[in-house]
């Protein structure tokens, strides 16, 4: 049955706006959960004039990205709470543009179902509430879906669009600073396409596009390049994120562990299940027994350095035990889609597993489909699938969680519903002659 077609989707999906208005409202944030407090602690360097303090204490643990969006609420002393309705408005505009990228290529039935899918992607909920980046991050894809599907086509408008798909590329690179290495990737392999095939018109395009996205980056590399003297270095965080990857104990399977933990060996609880992550007894001491000869020698260094020796000792555990590292990989992908396993943790429920099942049932259908057909899929959207793979290929090999994935859900989406659209019909009704004998 054909469903309603509505002219106007903000008027659409207004209830959703008011819908994530009152998440926000009835669960506030106190500005120190997860992540928070460090994004606001960079939005308030900024407004200093400065982004990381100078060397030796170095601090660029995240990109600027989200810190330069917060910036105007930090400056005008702004309740948190102005941050977090600001997430539920990107959150609606999220879904609008999702809606317009799809109307350009499936169906009215389609295009509502899968922007409705969106708009209830109920995993997502949590960060709404939170002053973190996955909101904008989600927001800023979906920006970039709409501006490359335009950016390929062959009138006037299409190079305006590749200069907006380029600048909101590198701002994805400056909010989430795994995409620098996506962008390099995509970079050279445009750029080798373009040396074998001048004067096809995709991959000059594309080669464009992400040289406008490296333009857009260059003052950030050249700030970081002054403080470390590292090329193209855009965090200190990776060292860390990579060490707890690469474990080869047992027990541990690839999640980061913050360093406290490391010294609460003794701590009066250690022994006991704690309620809220069902982690087991005595975990903590488990961690310090492990890693404190690490330790030792990492509580020398601060900065850039440590973040080097970080490194050094994650390479030489993955050099002595590569098994291990392609097992934590595994739970690492596992991780990614049913946020689960984790460290000296006992099995619970798990709210998103209805949700993140769609999503891998989905990639494994759509996946045969694309290989099959990979010529046969417009340009705009083999460009997305490979943002897509390369992003989760390397979110794999560093220490990952659920909100990792959420990110890049529009786009699933949108390939999902395409798919559906050129080669899957699915009927609810019987034939009438289906039951006789």
């Amino acid at each position: 049955m054909q469903l309603l077609r509505f002219k106007n989707p903000y008027l659409l999906f207004l209830p959703f706006l008011f819908l994530y208005f009152i998440l926000v409202i009835i669960h506030p944030t106190k500005g120190n959960q997860g992540d928070e407090g460090r994004y606001l602690m960079f939005a308030n360097n900024l407004l200093h004039g400065f982004y990381s303090p100078p060397p030796p204490e170095i601090n660029i643990w995240n990109g600027p990205g989200y810190p330069l969006l917060l910036m105007p609420f930090v400056a005008l002393h702004l309740p948190l709470m102005a941050i977090t309705l600001l997430n539920s408005l990107l959150y609606y505009f999220s879904i609008i543009l999702l809606y317009k990228s799809l109307q350009k290529f499936v169906s009215n039935n389609k295009t509502i179902f899968i922007s409705l899918c969106w708009a209830c992607y109920y995993i997502s909920f949590f960060e709404m509430s939170l002053i973190l980046s996955e909101v904008f991050t989600s927001f800023l894809i979906t920006l970039l879906i709409l501006n490359i599907l335009q950016a390929y086509n062959l009138d006037k408008q299409s190079k305006k669009h590749a200069i907006y798909s380029g600048l909101i590329i590198a701002y994805i690179v400056l909010t989430k600073v795994i995409f620098s290495y996506v962008l390099i990737f995509m970079l050279v392999g445009s750029g080798l396409l373009y040396l074998l095939y001048k004067k096809a018109f995709n991959y000059k395009r594309s080669l464009l596009i992400l040289i406008i996205a490296f333009a857009g980056i260059l003052p950030y590399i050249i700030y970081t390049y002054h403080l470390t003297n590292k090329i193209y270095y855009f965090g200190d965080s990776g060292g860390m994120s990579l060490y707890w990857m690469s474990s080869p104990f047992e027990n541990e399977v690839g999640d980061w562990q913050h360093e406290r933990e490391l010294h609460a060996n003794n701590s009066a609880d250690s022994s006991i299940i704690n309620s809220d992550t069902k982690t087991i007894p005595g975990w903590n001491n488990y961690l310090y027994i492990n890693h404190y000869k690490d330790y030792q020698l990492l509580d020398n260094y601060v900065g850039v350095q440590r973040d080097d020796m970080y490194k050094k000792l994650a390479f030489n555990n993955i050099k002595t035990h590569p098994g291990k590292f392609v097992k934590n990989c595994i739970s690492n992908a596992q991780r990614l889609f049913y946020s689960f396993p984790y460290s000296y943790t006992l099995q619970r429920n798990n709210f998103r597993l209805p949700l993140t099942q769609f999503l891998v049932v989905g990639i494994f259908i759509c996946g045969l489909f694309s290989v099959i057909n990979w010529r046969k899929l417009p340009f705009p959207l083999r460009f997305l699938l490979i943002l897509l793979l390369s992003y989760l290929c390397l979110t794999i090999l560093v220490s990952t969680y659920t909100r990792m994935l959420t990110v890049v859900v529009p786009i699933l989406l949108f390939w999902f519903a395409y798919t559906f659209q050129k080669s899957i019909i699915i009927s609810l009704k019987m034939n009438a002659g289906a039951n006789k004998d």
